[in-house]
């Protein structure tokens, strides 16, 4: 479940595993795996893990709300951060920024990847189509903080929604706000409908846009994805204005390490410091 309430999230088809609907449930019944810190410690610990990159946030986002009170993250981190384990996080949630000290210590000591999801910057579709998560322009606000501390964070602009955010003047104002939050990256990624997700969105756009239901027939009668015409269209304008502003490779998450602080004289590091690891 997401109480980030996305009309769009692909992830909705997952609620059904559990004998509930993907939508109004996935809305507001939420399950909690309360012993993830635990389990993934185990894990880590295991003669038999090799050390694979982890990839948070890429079915639901792991600081929604419910995170505030649950507090699973902490342990995470610093399972990774003492395993010294590759990860990445993909976050719409500005909770993360409470635990920015841990993601600068894993950073000291293992690869560390941070995208945060901004589709759009319009105000009033975001109060609607997003209407759980924090506002776009807080959200760069975590790019810009990652960034000040050190921690490369990209931005996957996502979803781009047909004929809802992808007019050219939409996609330069998303971007030129990208840029201006210190983003290593930009990746646009057109809408998807997957079954679950289909059926909630179309409800969702007949009551607030009605006049785009047959064109949205007709864009996705193929299935879940635009068609590559389209995609290679935003594609290339997201791109064309990304390098007019100065981002670099549209690569999302790019992984960054700290380096160590330089010492003081050229001597051998003390044993203390492998404490850090």
């Amino acid at each position: 479940m997401s109480s980030f309430r996305c009309v769009y999230c692909f992830a909705r088809k997952t609620h059904t595993y559990l004998d509930l609907d993907s939508g109004l449930d996935f809305d507001s019944q939420i399950v909690v795996k309360v012993n993830a810190p635990e389990l993934l410690r185990r894990q880590l610990g295991s003669r038999r893990w090799q050390g694979e990159h982890i990839a948070m946030g890429t079915n639901v986002d792991c600081y929604q709300r419910a995170e505030g009170r649950y507090r699973l993250m902490p342990g995470i981190l610093s399972a990774l951060r003492d395993h010294a384990n590759p990860f990445s996080i993909l976050t719409k949630g500005t909770l993360i920024l409470r635990d920015l000290d841990l993601l600068v210590q894993s950073a000291q000591v293992t690869d560390v990847g941070i995208s945060v999801s901004v589709g759009f910057t319009d105000p009033e579709l975001w109060r609607t189509v997003e209407p759980g998560t924090p506002a776009p322009e807080r959200r760069l606000e975590v790019v810009r903080t990652l960034a000040e501390h050190g921690i490369g964070c990209g931005v996957l602009m996502a979803p781009v929604i047909p004929f809802l955010s992808d007019r050219p003047a939409q996609l330069r104002a998303t971007v030129r706000a990208i840029a201006a939050s210190g983003a290593t990256s930009v990746t646009p990624l057109v809408l998807h409908l997957r079954p679950g997700a289909r059926e909630w969105f179309m409800a969702w756009l007949g009551r607030h846009h009605p006049h785009l239901v047959r064109r949205y027939e007709r864009l996705y009668a193929d299935g879940a994805y635009a068609p590559k015409w389209y995609q290679r269209r935003i594609t290339r304008q997201v791109h064309e204005l990304a390098q007019e502003y100065g981002i670099g490779p549209a690569r999302a998450g790019m992984p960054r390490r700290i380096p160590p602080p330089e010492a003081t004289e050229p001597t051998v590091s003390e044993p203390t410091q492998l404490t850090l690891i």
